[in-house]
C-alpha cells in the first residue's frame, strides 16, 4: 500500500507536512515566534508523510534551542547602551542534513573583533609609508603633551604666532620643531613653502597656533632673480598653457606668496622674524625688518637667528643682526638649541584666554575631508570656494600646492569639518624622472592626507575625464577604507550640454572607475562657485553612512535573504560553504565578519554577490565595506558533544555485530 502523500511546507530548511503544521500552530500560540523566524514559506514537491516524521525532533530542538533561548548583545561603539537582539542560526537550506551547530554569540563577537584587528594590522603593513614610524612617535609625544593640558580650546580661538623671513632661512624646520611633528616639507632649496600652514603648539600652560609662511621677497629684486630664488619653473607643468598666460602666472607667484605671508602676520599677535646666521645679514633682511617696524609696530616681534648650532659661535653670528633694531636670539631649528628660550619669549607676548572653564568639554568628532587628484584639476579652487577666501594659492602652474593644508570649516547645517588641500599626485615614474625631491615629498604628504582623512573628494577634470592616474588614486582610496565622492570640476568647459550629458558622463565614469562604483558624483565649477555646496552635502552624507552600524539581527536577516536567493556553489567534491553567523564588528569603514565552515568554499564572485546584497538592502552609499570570512572554531562543548555522539553511534553497531555472530 502506497504511503499517503500530501503537500509539504519548507520552513527554515526543515520539511514539514500539514500534520506537523498543526504542531507549529500550537507552538506559535504558546511561544511567540521571533521576526527572524518569519521568512516567506516556500512550497516544495509532495513527499510521503513518513519521510517527514524523523524531522520533527530536530525541528522542535532547533526551535527550543536556538530561536527561543538565544539572545545576543550587539555592542555599540564608544560606550553606547547594549542592545539585545534575538537571532537564529544561519544555515544553508540545501545542507539541511548536516548536524545542528550551536552558536556561542559571545565567543563569536570576540572572535570578530580579533579578526578585524588582524586585518587592520595586515593592511597597515601593506600600506606603510616612509617615515611613518617617526611620525607616529612624534604624534604620540604631541598627544602626551596635549593630555597634560587642563583645557581643550578650539583652534580658531587660540592666539597665533607667525614665522616670517626671506626664503630658505629654515622657517619650515622651526615650524616642525615647535609643533613637534613633520608637518611641513623641509628641503634645502628656496621657495618650498607657498601657502600658510598651521600647527598646534604647547609650552607650559600656554597653548597657541604656529603659522608657517612662504619666503617674503622685496620689490628691489628683478623678475629673473625672483624666479631663480623661488625656483619657479617656466616649463614643467605648463603644457597646453598659452605663453602669455604662462608668463602672467609666473609673474603673479611671488605676490601671491607674499599675500599669504601678510595675512599670517596680520592675524598673529607674536611674530618670529627668522634670519640665517650662516649667510649673515642681507639686504632682504633689512627690508623685511623695515616693513615689520613700519606696519606692525604694535605686535610683539622676536628676531631669531637660525642655523647657530654652536652656542659659542652663535653669539658671534647673532651680533651682526643688532643693526636691524631687534634683540637677536641665536637658535638652531634642526638641533633645538635655543628653542626653549624662544618659546619663553613667545609665551611672554601671548595673552591668556579668559574663562578657560568654558572650553573644558572635549570637542565632538570632527570628520576630515581630503581633496585629492591629479595636478591642475582645481583642488585649491574648490577649497577657496568652500571657505569663501583665498586661503591657498591658485595658479595654472602645475605643482603650486606642496604642503597638505588643513582648514577648519563649518557646513550649512552647523557640522564641523576639517578640509585638507593636497598637492597634485602624478605617476611615480614621472615624479622620479623629474628628480624633484620637493614633488616626491608633496606626493607623500598627499597620500598621508588620504590616510588621516575620513572622506576623500577625488577631483577630476571634466574635459580630461578619467585617466590611468585617477584609477590608481581610486584604488588607493578603496584600500585605505575611506569614504569617497567623485567631484567633476570645470563642468562649464563641457560644450553643448543637455539633459542627457550628465547621464552619459556618469556612465563613462562608472565604467572606468569600477572600484568606486559606490561613490556619489558631484558636478561643479569651483572658479564660479557653482554647485560647490553640494560637495559638503555629499561628504556629510558619506560620513554618516560610513559611521552607521547595523544591529546583528538586521545583518543576519539580510544574509538569510541572500542565502535563500542564491546559495554558495558546490565544489567538485560536493562540498558547499555554510554561514553560521554574521555580525558588524567595526565602523569607519563598516566591517562585517562571516563565520563559516571553510572560507575557501566561498569564491570571489559569491563574496561580491554578498557585498552587493548588503549594499542594496542596507545602503552604505559612498563608503567601502569590508567582508571578512573566518573559519568558525569549535568550542569545548561542541567537541565534547561530537565525542559523545561518536561513542553513541558505535554502540548499536557493536550490538548488531554480536547478533550477527
Amino acid at each position: 500500500m502506497a504511503a499517503p502523500t500530501t503537500e509539504l511546507l519548507c520552513y527554515r530548511g526543515i520539511t514539514t507536512s500539514p500534520t506537523l503544521s498543526k504542531t507549529l500552530s500550537l507552538l506559535s500560540s504558546s511561544f511567540p515566534i521571533p521576526k527572524s523566524l518569519s521568512p516567506p514559506i516556500l512550497r516544495t514537491p509532495s513527499l510521503s508523510l513518513h519521510t517527514c516524521l524523523p524531522h520533527l525532533p530536530r525541528f522542535l530542538s532547533r526551535l527550543s534551542t536556538n530561536d527561543f533561548n538565544i539572545s545576543i548583545t550587539d555592542e555599540q561603539e564608544e560606550g553606547e547602551e547594549e542592545e539585545e537582539e534575538e537571532v537564529g542560526e544561519l544555515v544553508n537550506e540545501s545542507d539541511g542534513g548536516d548536524d545542528l551547530l550551536t552558536v556561542d554569540v559571545d565567543d563569536l563577537e570576540e572572535d570578530a573583533r580579533y579578526v578585524v584587528q588582524e586585518f587592520s594590522s595586515s593592511l597597515s603593513s601593506q600600506l606603510r609609508i616612509e617615515d611613518e614610524k617617526d611620525d607616529q612617535e612624534e604624534v604620540g609625544r604631541k598627544q602626551r603633551r596635549q593630555k597634560s593640558t587642563v583645557k581643550s580650546i578650539p583652534d580658531h580661538l587660540l592666539p597665533r604666532v607667525a614665522i616670517v623671513g626671506r626664503p630658505n632661512v629654515g622657517k619650515s624646520a622651526l615650524f616642525n620643531r615647535l609643533v613637534s611633528g613633520n608637518k611641513a616639507i623641509v628641503v634645502d632649496e628656496p621657495g618650498v613653502t607657498r601657502d600658510r600652514l598651521y600647527g598646534r603648539s604647547f609650552w607650559g600652560d600656554h597653548e597657541f597656533m604656529v603659522v608657517d609662511t612662504g619666503g617674503v621677497l622685496t620689490v628691489s629684486k628683478s623678475q629673473a632673480n625672483v624666479m631663480e630664488e623661488l625656483a619657479i619653473s617656466t616649463t614643467i607643468g605648463m603644457d597646453g598653457i598659452p605663453l602669455a598666460s604662462r608668463e602672467a602666472a609666473v609673474a603673479r607667484m611671488p605676490s601671491m606668496i607674499e599675500k599669504q605671508a601678510t595675512a599670517a602676520v596680520e592675524e598673529s599677535s607674536v611674530i618670529i622674524f627668522l634670519v640665517d646666521g650662516k649667510a649673515g645679514l642681507t639686504a632682504a633682511d633689512e627690508e623685511i625688518s623695515d616693513w615689520l617696524r613700519k606696519n606692525y609696530s604694535d605686535k610683539y616681534i622676536i628676531l631669531a637667528v637660525n642655523k647657530c648650532e654652536s652656542p659659542r659661535k652663535g653669539i658671534m653670528q647673532a651680533s651682526e643682526f643688532w643693526s636691524l633694531g631687534f634683540s637677536p636670539l641665536p637658535i638652531s631649528a634642526i638641533s633645538g638649541t635655543g628653542t626653549g628660550e624662544l618659546l619663553d619669549l613667545v609665551c611672554s607676548g601671548l595673552k591668556k584666554i579668559e574663562d578657560p572653564e568654558d572650553f573644558a568639554e572635549q570637542e565632538d568628532y570632527v570628520p576630515a575631508i581630503a581633496i585629492v587628484g591629479r595636478p591642475n584639476v582645481g583642488k585649491s579652487s574648490i577649497l577657496n570656494a568652500l571657505v569663501g577666501e583665498d586661503r591657498t594659492i591658485v595658479s595654472p602652474v602645475s605643482g603650486t600646492t606642496r604642503d597638505a593644508i588643513d582648514i577648519e570649516f563649518i557646513g550649512p547645517d552647523g557640522q564641523k569639518f576639517r578640509l585638507i588641500d593636497t598637492a597634485g599626485i602624478r605617476r611615480r615614474a614621472v615624479v622620479a624622472s623629474s628628480g624633484s625631491m620637493t614633488e616626491a615629498l608633496s606626493v607623500n604628504r598627499a597620500f598621508r592626507a588620504i590616510r588621516r582623512s575620513d572622506v576623500v573628494a577625488l577631483v577630476i577634470e571634466a574635459l580630461a575625464c578619467i585617466t590611468e592616474q585617477d584609477c590608481k588614486i581610486a584604488e588607493r582610496i578603496e584600500r585605505e577604507g575611506k569614504g569617497c565622492l567623485i567631484v567633476v570640476n570645470k563642468w562649464d568647459t563641457i560644450p553643448n550640454k543637455n539633459q542627457q550629458t550628465a547621464t552619459y558622463y556618469e556612465q563613462d565614469v562608472r565604467e572606468k572607475l569600477r572600484v568606486l562604483g559606490w561613490a556619489p558624483i558631484v558636478y561643479s565649477t569651483a572658479i564660479a562657485g557653482q554647485s560647490v555646496d553640494k560637495i559638503i552635502i555629499a561628504a556629510s552624507t558619506v560620513e554618516k553612512e560610513r559611521s552607521r552600524r547595523l544591529s546583528t539581527s538586521v545583518v543576519n536577516q539580510v544574509v538569510q535573504e541572500a542565502l535563500a536567493f542564491k546559495s554558495p556553489p558546490r565544489t567538485r567534491g560536493g562540498k558547499r560553504g555554510r554561514i553560521y553567523y554574521c555580525t558588524q564588528a567595526a565602523i569607519r569603514p563598516p566591517t562585517f565578519v562571516f563565520f563559516v565552515n571553510d572560507a575557501k568554499l566561498f569564491p570571489e564572485t559569491y563574496r561580491r554577490y554578498m557585498e552587493k546584497q548588503l549594499r542594496s538592502d542596507a545602503g552604505f552609499l559612498g563608503t567601502p565595506i569590508r567582508l571578512l570570512w573566518s573559519n568558525r572554531r569549535k568550542t569545548e562543548k561542541e567537541e565534547g558533544r561530537a565525542a559523545t555522539r561518536t561513542q553513541a553511534n558505535l554502540v548499536p553497531r557493536d550490538k548488531k555485530l554480536e547478533l550477527a555472530t
